[in-house]
């Protein structure tokens, strides 16, 4: 499945989470995404537990 979309799906659910839900929901879907999104990233091994924690001047890359 090509990344836009995936896109149109996630924008999708947010419009429908928006417009039944409200902000409210339109707000936990987004975090919820964010978050499945980190996750999938580092299953996958694209991103290291690191990267998150890693302060501004520490740029060992």
């Amino acid at each position: 499945m090509s990344m836009a979309v995936v896109g149109m799906i996630a924008g999708m659910a947010l419009g429908f989470a928006g417009y039944f839900g409200g902000f409210g929901a339109f707000l936990l879907v987004a975090a919820l995404g964010a978050v499945g999104f980190v996750v999938g990233r580092f299953l996958e091994g694209d991103l290291e537990l690191g990267d998150l924690f890693r302060t501004r001047g520490d740029r060992r890359r």
